[in-house]
């Protein structure tokens, strides 16, 4: 039984990156035309999204959201979750129709095709250096100015310790946020770890529960309210991952 679900794991695993690479495939010179100018970002974010869905019906997983607001389109946001798995990316794509900015850590420019548009698209951040972090301040500001949402793992990448509920939060997004007076948007994955961990034999097809949380206001905020707010931030994803792991033991008792 166990060489199954090993095998199992093995091919589930290459479906997850044939589902990645076939509509880059397809949408190829379309993508292209869209990463050469500014302009084009808001035509490359919808294709971004089909892709992103396309992966997760593909791997077998059904999202539901439960929002507590609704997400003004006219409006930027500096959009906060957990980080758990690489369907984080592709999850936030599918919930949030707001074209947005990953901020995201510079090695994963590095996985063939992919890579290529993340670089293009994204803003790359090199957490060990302190000019690189510097410049995504900098980078943001433009992106912000142009109407966009900027999105940030906070935790800075997934705990090694896949027991950690929520890893300590750093201050890159908060900065960010009050620097450009927008509002901050958090968001709960409770299911993400469990559907694709990073683990490589682990994983299963089912639901991945989204809470999106009222944002948090940052006008009028200054420096000395950013670890206040950092805290609350975090605070108000870590009780929706308790209150989602405490749904899922009455589920199954």
């Amino acid at each position: 039984m166990k060489g199954i679900k090993i095998i199992f794991w093995i091919l589930w695993r290459i479906w997850f990156y044939i589902l990645i690479a076939v509509p880059i495939l397809v949408f190829f010179p379309i993508l292209i035309l869209t990463i050469l100018s500014e302009k084009g970002y808001p035509y490359f974010f919808r294709i971004a999204r089909i892709w992103a869905k396309f992966i997760l019906f593909g791997m077998g997983f059904y999202y539901k959201v439960d929002s507590e607001q609704t997400i003004d389109e006219h409006k930027s946001y500096m959009i906060v979750a957990n980080h758990t798995s690489m369907t984080d990316i592709m999850l936030m794509l599918a919930v949030v129709k707001n074209p947005f900015v990953f901020v995201g850590k510079q090695e994963l420019a590095k996985i063939p095709l992919f890579g290529f548009f993340y670089k293009r698209t994204c803003i790359l951040v090199d957490r060990k250096n302190s000019q690189s972090r510097m410049a995504v301040f900098t980078k943001a500001q433009k992106r912000i100015q142009r109407g966009l949402s900027v999105c940030i793992f906070p935790e800075g990448g997934v705990p090694d310790d896949e027991s950690v509920v929520l890893d300590h939060f750093k201050e890159g997004a908060f900065k960010l946020a009050i620097q450009h007076q927008i509002p901050i948007l958090p968001i709960s994955f409770g299911d993400n770890k469990e559907r694709l961990p990073y683990t490589f034999f682990a994983g299963s097809p089912g639901i991945m529960r989204v809470k999106i949380h009222k944002q948090v206001e940052t006008l009028g905020k200054t420096e000395s309210d950013r670890k206040e707010i950092r805290e609350s931030v975090r605070a108000t994803i870590y009780n929706q991952l308790v209150e989602f792991e405490s749904e899922k033991k009455i589920k199954t008792a």
